[in-house]
């Protein structure tokens, strides 16, 4: 796809936004009756994830040519991930101890969520069984990310040592991985629509239960708590794209698509192909936008981990229950590691942050005074989500070497 129709199609979602919302709010019964348009391109999106993933880092990790360079790759990825997520962390922290949401808040109902209650007694150890399963088929069914990336990176690693025989099957996966990019370049056309649809039934169901206006009302501090942080991390992100991989607004600019997007869809998941199209568009080293945006859709949740930070002192406030230093720094470490496991699908953050809440002893009934909020906040975050993909897809690219070893995987392979 040209800059021209990319500009058209940026255009063209925009407006798609403002006109959703405007439909969802002055007409809450149109929006909704339009949930089925936005669903099925959600779904569309969603299709393309696996074989997309599985292709793309694949190829990713071929192309480095030297296995030994999936360590240098490696090391900078996660190097990035758990800064970034620690920042964003830290900011929310800040933010929510300045402001002080949740003071004198009304308590809710005391209704644990059915998807909460299920997950009563999630701990971080369960992470590492959503890395590792038994059947990559059962997990690609799921949409389950993590095992495929892993079985992706470990396959790939094996087909750089076994030389000619590896090149063909490289070969395969390479070309699959363009084909997925041109129907990706496809569905594009139809996201204006799609992320109309869906930001209209959102916000008509919003409008149709109560009233979007009173749902923020309720719970109005907290809101500008999360918006204030996400705002925040994501000029520390900026700050981090001008200094540290040398890209100014330009980048910023050709991104845009994929944060609107990730808005409309509240899915980083469903938004990485775009993400993909977006930081191959500007230039960034292929290896990199392979390895580091599918990982990066799955593990690096800057704004979930932000979220998180935020929710649980948001809960502790309103049930007054006083978190030292020393609570806030196991805040820190639990919600960036729940932030690893929280899939890229909408409102996921609501299921791993029991590990935060259960890590200092807070009330898992909390988390039903978020409820009302947590799918307009979901939006925001996913966009700050997607953002620290593309961000560090530039960062780790700036760092790669710019020659591959060996001569049978050389070649542009995106």
């Amino acid at each position: 796809m040209g800059h021209k129709h990319a500009k058209i199609i940026l255009y063209a979602i925009a407006t798609g936004v403002v006109l959703g919302a405007l439909l969802g709010w002055f007409s809450p019964a149109a929006g909704m009756s339009l949930k089925w348009m936005g669903d099925l391109f959600l779904t569309m999106l969603k299709m393309l994830i696996v074989p997309l993933i599985f292709a793309a880092v694949l190829s990713g990790v071929t192309a480095l040519g030297d296995i030994r360079k999936l360590g240098r790759i490696g090391g900078l990825t996660v190097g990035y991930f758990l800064v970034t997520t620690c920042i964003a962390v830290v900011i929310g922290l800040i933010v929510v101890n300045v402001i002080q949401p949740g003071v004198g808040i009304a308590l809710g109902d005391g209704t644990i969520p059915e998807q909460v209650a299920s997950k009563a007694d999630m701990g971080p150890t369960d992470i590492l069984f959503q890395i590792v399963q038994p059947n990559l088929v059962d997990a690609a069914a799921k949409t389950n990310l993590l095992p495929l990336i892993l079985f992706a990176l470990l396959l790939g690693a094996a087909l750089t040592t076994v030389g000619r025989r590896g090149a063909h099957v490289i070969e395969f996966f390479d070309g699959i991985n363009e084909a997925m990019m041109k129907l990706v370049v496809w569905l594009m056309y139809l996201a204006p629509l799609g992320i109309f649809a869906l930001v209209a039934a959102r916000l008509g169901t919003a409008q149709l239960h109560g009233g979007f206006l009173a749902e923020v009302g309720a719970v109005g501090l907290h809101v500008l708590t999360v918006l204030s942080a996400l705002s925040i991390h994501f000029v520390v992100l900026l700050l981090i794209l001008f200094f540290v991989a040398g890209r100014g607004w330009r980048y910023l600019a050709g991104l845009l698509r994929a944060l609107l997007t990730a808005f409309g869809t509240a899915s980083s998941s469903a938004t990485m192909p775009l993400t993909l199209e977006c930081a191959r568009q500007e230039g960034v080293d292929p290896r990199a936008v392979r390895f580091v945006i599918p990982l990066g859709t799955t593990v690096n949740m800057n704004g979930t981990a932000l979220y998180e930070a935020c929710a649980a002192m948001f809960i502790a406030q309103a049930y007054g229950v006083p978190l030292g230093l020393e609570h806030q720094v196991i805040i820190v470490i639990t919600a960036t590691l729940a932030a690893i496991g929280a899939a890229g699908i909408p409102e996921a953050g609501l299921v791993t942050m029991v590990i935060v809440l259960n890590a200092v002893g807070l009330p898992l009934e909390g988390i039903g005074l978020l409820l009302t909020v947590d799918w307009f906040l979901d939006r925001f975050r996913t966009s700050v989500n997607v953002w620290g993909d593309a961000v560090g897809a530039a960062v780790v690219g700036r760092y790669l070497p710019d020659v591959v070893d060996d001569p049978a995987l050389e070649g542009d392979k995106l």
